[in-house]
């Protein structure tokens, strides 16, 4: 997508919940200055959407509305675990946000020389 499109680009809501034990456990680790690693976009927007302006994560369920574009400033998320998306889709927007622009094309050009599955399903990345 050309950057002008990116500004205005919107994701549709996912569903998610975050139980009490959950947000305690992310919580008290962060606080010990461990690593929240998201395991999937969605559960990046989750973690984003239920977490504070101070980075604390809140128990709650409903629709993660928000859309991730770079420039985000992630306040939960430091490392995530995702597969390689499609060119142009949102989910690879998001991974744009996250990570360094020019480190992404990196990834995706080494994936496609190499024959990675692209796509739910496929290889994955972890970025840190």
């Amino acid at each position: 997508m050309r950057v002008r499109d990116v500004t205005k680009h919107q994701v549709g809501p996912e569903r998610f919940s975050i139980s009490e034990t959950a947000a305690n456990i992310v919580n008290k680790a962060r606080a010990s200055g461990n690593r929240t690693v998201a395991v999937g976009t969605t559960t990046a927007r989750a973690l984003e959407s239920a977490s504070s302006p101070s980075g604390v994560v809140k128990a709650q369920s409903g629709f993660a509305s928000l859309t991730i574009v770079p420039g985000y400033r992630f306040r939960m998320v430091d490392a995530l675990l995702t597969n390689f998306h499609l060119p142009q889709s949102s989910l690879l927007i998001l991974v744009s946000a996250f990570a360094n622009r020019e480190f992404v094309l990196g990834a995706y050009e080494h994936a496609v020389k190499e024959r990675y599955r692209f796509y739910s399903y496929g290889d994955c990345m972890l970025m840190i």
